[in-house]
């Protein structure tokens, strides 16, 4: 049958079984956003406050889900505020498809009115993209690119349409998508000899666990990998919930706002073994003497991280599903339980603390973990409370922690609520934020009110940039440069003015009502928790030093 381009586009967006599309209108897309009103009892348009909020909606929406999540935008400046969320989704491996409009195709290299080269802008940080200047071309552009972002490592495809592609006429024929198969055909059953006689040959087996295990949703296979190597557990940002904050074998994160346990194990195990995580610097401090006793042994989908920041002894390229499932069947049981007392020990020798008598984040958290009993998904923004989120809330399931880790985008975690929210409409969904943060794209909160999308939005208000007020006090003489945000901004009236129900806890004793009565409430709320300026996320270990130097606030004082 003749459609027109945008008929197209969103005949393939149902192809693709997308229901939910975050965007902002514009000149070069009204055709798009024609179409997409005839078609909007079959695909939910959301719009968002701003272009970057639909973006990090859109990979809410992927991580909580595994689907692609998917982002429209017009020309220029549109296409520009996309960037950030797709650099966000490309360092963080998130499979999302951003669509934007350009001029139409005589226009285009002539610094037309809302002319960018998004294309060339975007390259460095998508998967692939494509601009469409053929309608022929528009449907098998789009198959492909849905293809792109969820096959192997998945990651952000732009697909750029002219206008006049969206406007133009051409035959459509339905088409059923292919199966996405995981990847196989590099796994060696040589490799996996050679993996099994490592372990069998280690006596403190360390295992490592990053994002890949999420995104290829082995927990099971993990968990069975886990009990046959009899080994404890540490895990990246990214890794959260693979394997269960709740089991003992559990030591926590790795690196430099780690638990001491995860850092010490890592540094005197015989084989770490390291299962979808990329080696990041935030994870290895001084690489020369990262795990300097160690074998290393790596699975990861994307043969480049293999030896790319950390040399290793032995390396499986796979799916991570698949590749545990085949290494599991040439495991036997073995018992490391000496090893795993020492660890043990270590968890209780050195757990996480923070001051109790006093409002605090941990505190926060760790309520909001007893009210929920963790059946929560959780997005951050970035810096303390991002790091308190990983260390005190004891993520027990995969999908359930969503944060910006490799780009470290402030302002990722509002939109990305609403998108998580709007992909689990009956789970618990709460963005904690540090006042920075917030105040980037806190016009979100008018989003969440306009469709009553109900997010709990955290504050954990400091009145100062927090992270890097920390390295300020410990690296910099506190000499506190622009990191003070002494101004009379009240987010209380903010988050009112646009819409939501709002509070502010000033004291220990106010969280837990006022959290249970956010979740009852069933609407988005606003919860100003003022905090001190001082407070510090620990342990640290300091840039460019090993991870087994890893102090907290006692080893400081000494």
């Amino acid at each position: 049958m003749q459609l027109t381009g945008s008929e197209v586009l969103v005949e393939c967006l149902k192809e693709q079984g997308v229901d939910t599309i975050f965007g902002y209108p514009g000149g070069a897309v009204l055709n798009i956003y024609d179409a997409l009103y005839k078609h909007q009892n079959e695909i939910r348009h959301i719009l968002t406050s701003h272009e970057q909020g639909a973006s990090h909606a859109a990979d809410g929406y992927a991580r909580s889900t595994g689907k692609v999540g998917v982002c429209l935008a017009t020309s220029g400046p549109g296409a520009t505020n996309l960037v950030t969320g797709i650099a966000t989704a490309y360092m963080d491996s998130v499979p999302m498809v951003a669509i934007t409009g350009n001029v139409t195709v005589p226009l285009l290299g002539k610094d037309s009115f809302q002319e960018v080269d998004i294309a060339g802008i975007t390259m460095p940080v998508t998967k692939h993209n494509f601009i469409v200047k053929d309608v022929t071309k528009l449907a098998d552009t789009l198959r492909l690119a849905f293809k792109i972002a969820i096959t192997g490592r998945p990651g952000p495809v732009l697909v750029d349409i002219t206008k006049d592609v969206t406007a133009a006429k051409t035959e459509y024929t339905k088409v059923v998508p292919e199966k996405i198969e995981r990847v196989t055909e590099t796994i060696k059953e040589e490799d996996l000899v050679t993996a099994a006689q490592m372990i069998k040959e280690a006596s403190k087996p360390m295992i490592f666990v990053g994002g890949g295990a999420v995104i290829s949703e082995a927990s099971e296979e993990l968990n069975t990998f886990v009990d046959l190597v009899d080994a404890p557990v540490c895990d990246t940002l990214m890794g959260k919930g693979a394997f269960s904050g709740e089991d003992e074998r559990y030591t926590g994160m790795l690196g430099m706002h780690g638990t001491k346990t995860s850092n010490l194990a890592v540094t005197e195990c015989d084989l770490l073994i390291t299962i979808g995580a990329r080696f990041s610097d935030r994870v290895t401090g001084n690489i020369d003497k990262f795990a300097a006793g160690a074998k290393i042994l790596q699975i990861d989908v994307d043969p480049a991280e293999i030896n790319k920041n950390v040399i290793t002894d032995h390396s499986i390229v796979g799916d991570i599903k698949m590749v545990l499932r085949r290494v599991n069947d040439k495991l036997t049981q073995h018992n490391h339980s000496e090893w795993i007392q020492h660890v043990l020990d270590m968890k209780e020798k050195y757990p996480l603390k923070y001051n109790k008598d006093i409002l605090t984040g941990p505190y926060i958290i760790e309520k909001v973990y007893e009210i929920t009993k963790g059946d929560a998904i959780i997005t951050t923004e970035v810096g303390q409370h991002q790091m308190w989120a990983a260390q005190f809330f004891k993520y027990q399931k995969a999908r359930t922690f969503l944060t910006s880790g490799g780009l470290g985008t402030m302002g990722y975690g509002l939109g990305a609520c609403i998108g998580a929210k709007v992909a689990n409409p009956d789970k618990i969904v709460v963005n904690m934020a540090g006042d920075g943060c917030f105040r980037m794209n806190m016009n979100e909160i008018a989003t969440a009110t306009r469709y009553n999308i109900p997010i709990i939005q955290i504050v954990f208000n400091n009145h100062v940039l927090g992270m890097v007020r920390q390295w300020q006090s410990l690296f910099y003489e506190e000499r506190y440069s622009y990191t003070v945000l002494n101004d009379a901004v009240d987010f209380v009236k903010l988050a009112e003015a646009m819409g939501a129900k709002a509070y502010r806890i000033t004291k220990k004793e106010e969280v837990e009502g006022v959290l249970k009565e956010a979740i009852e409430l069933n609407i988005p709320v606003v919860i100003d928790c003022q905090i001190q300026s001082d407070d510090k996320v620990w342990p640290m270990v300091a840039p460019g030093a090993a991870i087994d130097e890893v102090f907290t606030e006692e080893d400081l004082k000494k």
